[in-house]
């Protein structure tokens, strides 16, 4: 029997992932699964003292993110994710590489999400969405979101580079669709490409 279609969104902060989501959902009549922002009980503590909140936010958005992925897995519906679990990788690996989550805290992030991943599915396919860190950063400062004023060029050039690391290992196991994403697509684009894997 298939399986209702499981579509990821990833890209960098900014990029476009929440419009896309929203559109596809409506489009192809799935359930929509955003990022935890608006109820997000970490994200401000985080963005105030980042230290301090490093651990628990990844935790926290992995956990969520899990729950999101298993609901999408296990519903007779599908959907389409904006941001995939596997991206939290990259958030903890930036907080770890630039010393704001200790060494300790980051295996023990990674030892769950590897045990997590035992029970995870991965989707029909993972819509990549690229754009430039400054076209992101500019996006960023357009929709004024409080809690993201400390977002700055360099960061999103370090999660660029990781992103293009992880999309490498995710095309081995599951169908990534790069996108050129820096003046937008139509949403008949985008199913166009999407069409053969779901």
């Amino acid at each position: 029997m298939r399986r209702p279609p499981f579509i990821g969104i990833a890209g960098n902060i900014g990029v476009g992932k929440s419009t896309l989501t929203r559109r596809l959902s409506a489009a192809l009549d799935l359930p929509a699964y955003y990022e935890p922002v608006d109820d997000n009980i970490y994200l401000r503590d985080f963005y105030e003292d980042p230290s301090r909140y490093a651990f628990e936010m990844q935790v926290y958005l992995l956990n969520r993110r899990f729950q999101q992925h298993q609901e999408i897995i296990w519903s007779a519906q599908g959907g389409v994710q904006d941001r995939t679990i596997y991206e939290d990788q990259i958030f903890a690996q930036a907080l770890s590489d630039q010393s704001i989550m200790e060494e300790r805290a980051f295996e023990t992030y990674r030892d769950l999400f590897d045990h997590m991943s035992n029970f995870m599915r991965v989707p029909n396919c993972i819509v990549y969405l690229e754009a430039s860190p400054e076209v992101c950063l500019e996006r960023i400062k357009e929709r004024a979101r409080g809690v993201e004023v400390g977002v700055d060029l360099n960061y999103l050039q370090h999660l660029e580079t990781r992103y293009a690391e992880l999309m490498d290992e995710l095309d081995l196991v599951t169908n990534v669709i790069t996108l050129d994403w820096e003046d937008f697509g139509t949403t008949a684009e985008v199913i166009s490409e999407i069409a053969p894997y779901i």
